[in-house]
């Protein structure tokens, strides 16, 4: 599950199911499917935290989740990115990087908006500490973040 760790991945921004912000309060950033297709064979989904770089901006943290969103019953599985930053605007069409650090947790259903959005949370308050950790900060900086797109 996690032997692929960390994973580096980038793509450009493209428009979600828009559930992210209205139902969620936690706006996400969705690659396409190709981006997707294109994940190492044996990805577990679930929920993942590491870092995250729109355009060539700052480097900020993030969680995502990979997989079918059981609670939405998606039926494809997606890669949807919440970078830990308020941003002004959204940024569709604009290049991601993100580079997964840690699993957080497997994918499961909710029997509720409410405890949906309460894992999310939770999720976020997890990701926040084991970002802290110097081996997951060290993945902060490097050539992938720098390297011309």
């Amino acid at each position: 599950m996690t032997s692929h760790l960390p994973l580096f991945i980038e793509g450009e921004v493209i428009k979600g199911f828009g559930r992210g912000s209205k139902d969620l309060g936690c706006p996400t950033a969705n690659f396409s499917l190709d981006v997707v297709k294109s994940l190492p064979k044996g990805t577990a989904p679930g929920v993942y935290c590491g870092w995250a770089q729109v355009d060539s901006g700052p480097v900020h943290k993030m969680v995502a989740n990979i997989g079918w969103c059981p609670f939405y019953n998606n039926k494809e599985m997606s890669i949807e990115t919440h970078v830990m930053h308020k941003f002004n605007t959204d940024f569709y069409g604009s290049n991601l990087k993100i580079c997964i650090v840690g699993y957080l947790r497997g994918e499961k259903n909710f029997n509720s908006l409410e405890d949906l959005i309460e894992a999310i949370q939770q999720d976020i308050k997890n990701a926040e500490e084991k970002l802290e950790h110097a081996d997951a900060r060290n993945l902060k900086t490097g050539t992938f973040w720098n390297k011309v797109q």
